[in-house]
């Protein structure tokens, strides 16, 4: 199965852990990965913590645990580019996540861009 139709179907949520110049990680609770293509993921981004992170350092990890069990994925991504207030972000929204469509207004949002490095399952090692 694709990545990208996993995503689409699987219940349950995520974490996008980051860390500063100096390996202070953070980590916040993430919607799904925006498939541009099977390399290429992107997440919207508020100008916060991990908007801040990854201006100094482009590594970044998605856990995503699936509802109900311990299953999912552990995405090890890479920044490639951002766009601040894209309309990108708006379209993705509407089509992905309606329910959410005017509730994010205040403050500059970024479309963060990332080459997908390495896919492994929640648990293990993947081997």
């Amino acid at each position: 199965m694709k990545l990208s139709n996993y995503f689409d179907k699987a219940d349950g949520f995520g974490v996008l852990a980051t860390a500063d110049q100096n390996g202070k990680v953070d980590a916040a609770i993430y919607g799904r990965p925006h498939f541009m293509d099977e390399e290429t993921v992107a997440f919207i981004a508020a100008d916060k913590l991990t908007h801040a992170n990854l201006q100094v350092n482009p590594h970044a990890v998605y856990i995503f645990k699936e509802a109900g069990h311990y299953e999912g994925r552990r995405l090890y991504i890479t920044k490639l580019r951002e766009e601040k207030d894209s309309p990108l972000i708006k379209e993705i929204r509407r089509k992905k996540y309606p329910e959410v469509e005017g509730k994010y207004k205040s403050g500059s949002k970024f479309l963060i861009y990332f080459h997908l490095d390495k896919v492994l399952p929640l648990i293990g090692s993947g081997e």
